[in-house]
């Protein structure tokens, strides 16, 4: 499932972010890929050592906790804490798919189920850099208004196109999802959505408090923990 969640960040959470990204001490986004993937990757990044990763990461996760379409879509168990790069000068990364397994603190490891681009430039303020992500449908092609997230499975081949002007800056992290299939989740999203709209348009109780146990008891059975 490919999804366009709006207003993640607010206009002065972005400027905030953006003020300490723009003078920050970059690193080769290299470095944090295996050998095929540095193949294909020409982009800069926040050092995985540094506070200000840290520091901008928890304010990303904690905007998202406030997200209630996010947490609908990801359905998170664990979360990979978010990295920041930048895209610019022709930087660019090619078609891959991300790793099956990411290592977290300590000796805990993460399955990714779901990865999560936040954007943080407006699309007025570079040309190229769509996140192009190829799926069964076809190619999509994602660039979003600053502050803006996009999800989808992890599974998919997708790319960063190249930066031909100005600098491509985003926030992206990936999800342990309660459930690893991709049609489940989906399959639980739409029936999450559907009950919010009936709700809201004072659909019958009974009815609701039926499609409610029968979305809980899908979540039960189909949850990993």
């Amino acid at each position: 499932m490919l999804l366009h969640i709006p207003d993640v960040l607010s206009c002065e959470q972005i400027a905030q972010m953006r003020a300490v990204l723009d003078a920050a001490d970059w690193t080769d986004g290299r470095e944090t890929v295996g050998a095929q993937g540095a193949q294909v990757k020409r982009n800069q990044q926040l050092p995985e050592a540094s506070p200000l990763r840290r520091q901008l990461g928890e304010a990303v996760l904690a905007a998202l906790a406030r997200s209630p379409l996010y947490h609908a879509a990801a359905l998170p168990l664990r979360t990979l804490p978010p990295r920041f790069n930048r895209y610019q000068g022709g930087g660019q990364y090619g078609f891959h798919v991300d790793g099956a397994v990411m290592a977290l603190s300590g000796d805990a490891q993460l399955r990714s189920d779901v990865s999560c681009t936040l954007f943080l430039s407006e699309p007025d303020e570079y040309d190229g850099g769509e996140l192009i992500v190829n799926d069964t449908y076809g190619e999509h092609e994602v660039k979003l208004p600053a502050g803006d997230l996009i999800v989808y499975p992890s599974s998919s081949l997708h790319r960063v196109a190249p930066v031909t002007r100005g600098a491509r800056v985003a926030s992206f992290f990936w999800v342990q999802s309660l459930i690893r299939d991709d049609s489940r989740r989906r399959l639980l999203f739409e029936l999450d959505a559907s009950i919010q709209r009936l709700t809201q348009t004072g659909a019958d109780a009974a009815a609701l408090l039926q499609l409610t146990g029968v979305y809980h008891n899908l979540l039960r059975q189909w949850a990993e923990t």
